[in-house]
């Protein structure tokens, strides 16, 4: 019964649409000078300046001069609708903070009619704290699925709180880039250690991850010849490398405590004992030689390869670093600021400039070059301010358009928001919303088996949601798909199970059906919990079916609630 309800909503959800806004209410959605709207300022434009400006190129670089409805312009390309109140305010929660608007929030918002609701609702989910936590939950996902080392794993909680304060505090991306580049101490305790920890403090992986993650340049490919598909040459890739030799790694020893410090090591000194320093590498940087493996190399001397910039060898590691990251976080290195806009443009329209996100560069093809320089030429103008460039991309129509399926590499980018599946933290916490809990209580049986592995740790039921959920956000989206462990997890969980079990009384679902005499308003409170929207009238005609056939009422919406979080909705954000 429960496949044959999941099969006929999702046929029903595919038949219908939403209420599409009039050409007069799209406008004034995007219009309006909303309470919470950052004034103009000297350099730069407004988010809502910024985000017509978009628009506007991107009709001149990709739409043949279409801004709007098909047809407008001879040969314009197609574009999607703007989305309905509903959809918008689910696919924006989701962006901004990681989880579904409640149904409270949904009522209130599709209620309003004032002009600039769909800006004002943007600066409420900036300022919660969850927007933090999200947004360094996903910083936290770069740095680490590419790790080097177990190992690293120790900095990943620090990693995470650390972002999560500097993304409330609308911290500078630059100055957040400088302080992992630079940083010291206790990989546990220390936040900004997290890149060198993931690496273990390597220098070539060190090396490697800086240059993708900060300048979305892979120049990785070129450690150990001249890059194949880039200009990048052997000896750049090391003259990079030759800003960190000098980090050391050593374990730390307090009690019972696992972990290790990050530390600089400037002076000449015999080599100690293997665990009194994990990392102990030479004071200066040599390239190997391919001839003859077992010769020192080459010494390099430290120099920034898209700019040119260098240091003099002999300089300590802090100086080095300290000068890399300046350089690196310029305003006259304008791939620092491209590699942030394309990630977050990215991820809120759901395909970057740049495919992948993570490699960019002079010799890579950009599908709309102008409104790329244009966004990072004013996140550089706005001194790297995280939330004007959310605020710029979100006031945007390409990003309030409706959903489609990933395009054919034949057709016109961002004539539609894309479709994606959320993280694992994400789909977590809106399944925890869903069934009426808590982290501290969405657990196993206190006698079952903790789950082993996951990226971030082991045990603990969001630890194994990470295992089985969790991919590498760099990845591309088309890359990432469902697998059997997560039907298996969903489907199967003695967790979901318990929760939605409509004859336990202190289950959400029994609580719900006690409080709630008329079953139409029961479905329509499972569907704003678990896909943040109101079923449509067809939906609502299977449920009212499905209950009548049943003849349990709790079996019935049992049943429901199952069939909504195995639902592809559930999983993805549209």
């Amino acid at each position: 019964m429960r496949w044959l309800l999941c099969v006929l909503l999702g046929a029903v959800a595919l038949a219908t649409g939403g209420l599409w806004p009039s050409a007069a209410e799209a406008a004034q959605q995007r219009g309006g000078t909303a309470g919470g709207q950052t004034p103009r300022t000297d350099e730069g434009q407004t988010p809502l300046e910024a985000a017509a400006h978009v628009d506007a190129l991107l009709a001149e670089e990709l739409f043949h001069g279409s801004s709007g409805a098909a047809g407008s312009v001879p040969g314009a390309v197609v574009l999607a609708p703007l989305t309905n109140d509903e959809t918008f305010l689910r696919r924006l929660t989701l962006d901004l903070v990681g989880r579904l608007p409640s149904p409270a929030e949904i009522t209130a918002f599709t209620l309003d009619r004032s002009a600039g609701k769909r800006t004002e609702a943007v600066e409420r989910l900036l300022a919660l704290p969850n927007f933090g936590r999200n947004w360094g939950r996903y910083w936290r996902d770069v740095i680490f699925y590419r790790r080097s080392d177990e190992r690293g794993l120790l900095a990943a909680g620090a990693a995470e709180r650390y972002l999560a304060k500097q993304f409330n505090k609308n911290t500078p991306w630059n100055t957040l880039a400088q302080s992992f580049i630079t940083a010291t101490g206790d990989v546990r305790e220390e936040g900004t250690t997290a890149l060198i920890a993931a690496q273990m403090g390597e220098v070539n992986d060190v090396t490697s991850e800086a240059s993708r993650i900060f300048l979305g340049v892979q120049i990785q490919c070129a450690q150990c010849h001249d890059h194949p598909t880039d200009r990048w040459k052997r000896r750049q890739f090391h003259e990079l490398a030759a800003f960190f030799p000098r980090i050391g790694l050593r374990p730390v020893r307090d009690g019972m405590k696992r972990s290790f410090e990050v530390v600089s090591h400037d002076q000449d000194r015999p080599r100690q004992r293997p665990m009194a320093m994990l990392r102990l590498g030479d004071l200066e940087h040599y390239m190997p030689d391919l001839k003859d493996p077992s010769s020192k190399g080459t010494l390099v001397q430290p120099v920034f390869f898209l700019t040119g910039q260098k240091l003099a060898q002999g300089e300590t590691d802090l100086q080095r670093r300290d000068s890399l990251a300046d350089w690196m976080t310029s305003n006259k290195n304008p791939w620092f600021a491209k590699a942030f806009v394309n990630r977050i443009w990215a991820e809120l329209v759901g395909e970057g400039f740049y495919e992948p996100v993570d490699d960019l560069g002079p010799d890579r093809i950009c599908s709309a070059g102008r409104t790329m320089d244009y966004l990072a030429a004013e996140f550089v103008a706005h001194a790297y301010d995280v939330k004007w460039l959310f605020r710029a991309v979100t006031g945007s129509q390409c990003y309030q358009r409706e959903s489609r399926p990933r395009r054919n590499p034949d057709q016109t980018p961002f004539m539609a928001n894309c479709s994606q599946r959320l993280r694992s933290d994400q789909i977590f916490d809106v399944l925890a919303a869903a069934l009426g809990t808590h982290e501290g209580t969405f657990g196993p049986n206190k006698n079952a088996k903790r789950p082993m592995g996951g990226p971030f740790g082991q045990g603990g039921p969001r630890m194994q949601f990470a295992a089985v959920f969790g991919y590498d956000p760099s990845d591309r989206r088309d890359e990432i798909s469902g697998s059997i462990p997560q039907a298996l997890l969903l489907m199967n969980s003695p967790l979901i199970s318990r929760a939605i079990n409509g004859r336990n009384p202190n289950s959400t679902l029994a609580k719900l059906l006690a409080d709630i005499p008329d079953d139409e308003q029961v479905a329509v409170e499972l569907y704003l919990r678990c896909l943040g929207r109101e079923p449509g009238e067809s939906e609502l005609s299977a449920c009212r079916e499905h209950v009548r056939t049943t003849k349990d009422r709790a079996a019935a919406f049992e049943d429901l609630f199952w069939a909504l979080i195995n639902s592809p909705e559930f999983l993805h954000r549209h």
